[in-house]
């Protein structure tokens, strides 16, 4: 196709949704209030699976050695713990240091209730803390920890505690989360497209007369089709930059706002730059894709004349 030829094309296209007034009004509405609400859900969903995925990432196994256990133990006991493949990180956590981190965790009422457990008197064993590389590998390696220790005799290790039960019933609940959030994104864009193409459509139709006249004077096929390519993909691109613009703004206010509020709860919600990196892209493409093809679908009717 010559550069003059695309030129008129690309004309032809502008000055079609400048010059249809209501129709290219309602193409362009249908296409913002589709995605506004596609986009909603998909940084709602993007979130939810962040959120499990912090509460995966917080999963880790506490490893209690016997009080008996001396520091060549000790050592013996770590270096094989962290030679287990799927072990990221083993963590030494003397009994001191699990009194100072049990008090915070208890506040006030901790430093009545724990003064003098200090020295000879602190009840807690030594411990490490087991961070695995997949939160999803906690049963298996635990059980690995086991096996070691049975190599033992005696055994050096009181107890192993992951919050089996618990962390089943967690993965079992992100895995629903996550499944129930994918369906909603993905039937929103399969309702978004279809109503969008429909209205592009019609917008089309309305122009029947216009596409048969084109043709009985000897006009190609392609000929026909490249201005409302151009169009389609023009009603798209406006129809889906209104919605980014508004999630997006929208989304940098939620966050000043609730940004004090969440920290306390220890919620980290997606950065805006992350987002500005998958919503803008997907919601774009979308639009433009769905402007093209309902206009390419339209106009194929009405060109065999």
């Amino acid at each position: 196709m010559r550069i003059s030829t695309f030129a008129r094309h690309l004309r032809e296209g502008a000055k079609n949704v400048a010059r249809n007034g209501w129709m290219t009004f309602a193409s362009i509405s249908a296409i913002s209030i589709s995605l506004f609400v596609l986009g909603i859900f998909l940084m709602l969903a993007l979130n939810v699976n962040r959120l499990a995925d912090q509460f995966e990432s917080q999963i880790e196994i506490r490893v209690y050695l016997d009080v008996k256990v001396n520091e060549q133990q000790r050592t013996a006991v770590q270096n094989d713990i962290a030679a287990i493949p799927d072990v990221r990180k083993v963590t030494f956590v003397s009994k001191e240091e699990g009194l100072t981190i049990l008090r915070e965790k208890m506040g006030d009422e901790g430093k009545d209730l724990l003064d003098g457990f200090e020295g000879d008197n602190n009840p807690l064993n030594d411990s490490f803390t087991v961070e695995v590389t997949d939160p999803r590998l906690v049963g298996q390696v635990a059980e690995q920890i086991k096996a070691i220790d049975a190599r033992n005799n005696p055994p050096l290790l009181y107890k192993i505690n992951y919050g089996k039960g618990t962390v089943e019933t967690l993965f079992k609940i992100t895995d629903i989360v996550r499944n129930i959030g994918l369906v909603f994104v993905l039937l929103l864009a399969f309702t978004a497209m279809f109503l969008i193409s429909n209205t592009i459509k019609i917008t089309i139709v309305a122009r029947r007369r216009e596409i048969g006249i084109m043709k009985l004077v000897g006009a190609t096929n392609g000929f026909i089709r490249w201005p409302f390519f151009i169009e389609g993909a023009l009603l798209g691109l406006i129809g889906s930059a209104i919605p980014v613009a508004v999630l997006l703004w929208g989304y940098a206010e939620f966050l000043k706002y609730t940004k004090l509020p969440l920290s306390l709860m220890l919620i980290q919600l997606i950065p805006l730059r992350e987002l500005v990196l998958i919503v803008p892209v997907l919601l774009l493409g979308i639009g433009i894709m769905i402007g093209i093809w309902g206009s390419l679908l339209s106009v194929r009717k009405f060109l065999k004349v």
